[in-house]
């Protein structure tokens, strides 16, 4: 049996229930990771959540999960007075996978209620970009991230694109590579690497929510020189490579994880 990279560390995935947040929370874990899921899902998802959960400790590791609002100052505090508690020193992985975002048109043809507002924008850009920075700021003051620490961002390809509706959401991941360098250059110098992972087209529960997304999966498939979809699978496993001892000297950089899908045209 292969020894596992990560055994005794500890990650923090935020958006930790489904998609790419859940399967990174797998990877993790059969690596040995103890894992702090953060999440906000209503009841009638969370049986999912427990499954996750239950298979997570069924790999000998902590599973601590808190449904909560990730862009909150009061339960982000929550969430590192309980790591206090437990007696935490590290973390080793910060990932940001948080999907909660308006996906409105900015000039609608139907009525202004259907359009981006102020308050649906700022609220995108909050949760699904800025919060990162707050997390990375608190776990640094806090003596937690530091040498060998593992920042990573969930951006996409439609950080670059125009995708109908997609605007506020578009903002939000230019933003987040754009915090990401910026984190990636100001904690450098105690060993911590940050990076931007841009997946392929990937059917998870966020990409369902965009307009049209059917056309963008048809697209993808055709698209892809694997001649498949990427898959959250894809992605846990690149975090899992990264976050060892040769990831050491790979940051600022947005990393695709796609089989090649956005080379090609």
């Amino acid at each position: 049996m292969s020894e596992k990279t990560l055994t005794g560390q500890w990650a923090i995935i935020l958006g930790a229930s489904s998609g790419f947040g859940a399967a990174t929370a797998r990877a993790l874990a059969r690596e040995g990771c103890h894992i702090v899921g953060v999440h906000l899902d209503r009841k009638a998802t969370m049986p999912a959540v427990h499954a996750l959960v239950e298979e997570i400790e069924a790999q000998n590791v902590k599973a601590l999960f808190f449904n909560i609002n990730a862009s909150s100052e009061e339960k982000r505090a929550e969430v590192l007075n309980a790591l206090a508690e437990r007696g935490v020193e590290r973390v080793k992985i910060l990932m940001h996978s948080l999907a909660f975002g308006t996906l409105l048109p900015y000039f609608p043809e139907e009525t202004e209620d259907k359009a981006m507002r102020r308050d649906r924008m700022e609220m995108t850009l909050d949760v699904m970009s800025h919060s990162l920075v707050y997390w990375s700021q608190d776990l640094y003051r806090a003596g937690l991230l530091g040498e060998g620490g593992r920042v990573f961002a969930m951006t996409s390809s439609g950080g670059t694109r125009v995708i109908e509706s997609y605007g506020a959401v578009s903002a939000a991941k230019a933003s987040l590579e754009s915090h990401i360098r910026q984190i990636a250059s100001e904690l450098g110098h105690v060993g911590v690497t940050a990076n931007s992972i841009r997946a392929g087209v990937t059917d998870t529960p966020a990409l369902r929510m965009i307009p049209g997304h059917e056309k963008l999966l048809e697209e993808a498939r055709k698209r892809n020189p694997f001649g498949r979809l990427t898959t959250p699978e894809d992605v846990a496993d690149a975090i899992v490579a990264l976050s060892g001892p040769g990831g050491r000297f790979i940051s600022g950089n947005i990393i695709g994880v796609d089989g090649g899908e956005d080379i090609v045209g």
